[in-house]
């Protein structure tokens, strides 16, 4: 049992718990997987699943994404989601007009500060370990590429777009800055990520759908 797959990840567990679950429906110990997704997420993780090809999974952490979001304006989030503590902003609701020029100035190659909370490595330490520890770390801007952001709906507080990314984008950042641009404050409060390179909903199976497919 080898190759590369599109999993559809539930709200819930972890990207690792995925993975897990897929050594077990398997009986094979190499898999790796590209792209982590929040707990809070849900949405196609590529798994890739033997050794030859766990050496190809860089391929699908460089490929291009598409994500539903939903940002939440108004408050803003310790962890930039909907599970951190939230504080108050603004009651200011944006005409649409506003919203669409503010998300147009986050298309292209810009700078992006992660989130606090996230597995980026500080010293050899997940940043979220040291968050949670109360040692909450510097995060530097990285250089990333958003290539499109289409606004789906928008009735204040609820903003949901459509969001096409190069590798490396965090969507909980991405909805930090819009809150902070706009003046009102803001966080995610849910995400979906619809495609992962040629991996899409259609061709992506849940853990359910592969077990039943591949259980040795």
């Amino acid at each position: 049992m080898q190759g590369i797959f599109g999993i559809y990840k539930p709200v819930g567990p972890t990207s690792f718990g995925i993975v897990a679950e897929l050594r077990k429906i398997t009986g094979v110990k190499r898999i790796g997987h590209a792209g982590t997704l929040d707990p809070l997420a849900k949405g196609i993780i590529v798994v890739a699943i033997g050794a030859e090809y766990t050496k190809k999974i860089h391929e699908a952490v460089a490929a291009e994404k598409e994500y539903v979001a939903e940002i939440k304006l108004g408050e803003t989030s310790a962890t930039d989601d909907g599970e951190g503590e939230k504080t108050p902003v603004s009651d200011r609701k944006p005409e649409i007009a506003e919203i669409r020029e503010t998300v147009s100035k986050f298309v292209g190659k810009i700078d992006q500060i992660p989130p606090i909370y996230s597995a980026i490595k500080i010293s050899g330490k997940r940043a979220y370990d040291l968050a949670r520890k109360g040692k909450y770390p510097i995060m530097s801007p990285r250089k990333v590429e958003i290539k499109n952001i289409e606004i789906l709906d928008y009735s204040y507080p609820l903003l949901k777009l459509n969001v096409t990314t190069a590798k490396g984008v965090y969507i909980r950042s991405l909805a930090r800055d819009i809150g902070s641009a706009l003046g009102t404050g803001a966080y995610m409060s849910g995400l979906e990520r619809t495609r992962v390179g040629e991996f899409t909903k259609a061709n992506s199976l849940t853990l359910e759908e592969f077990a039943s497919k591949f259980k040795y």
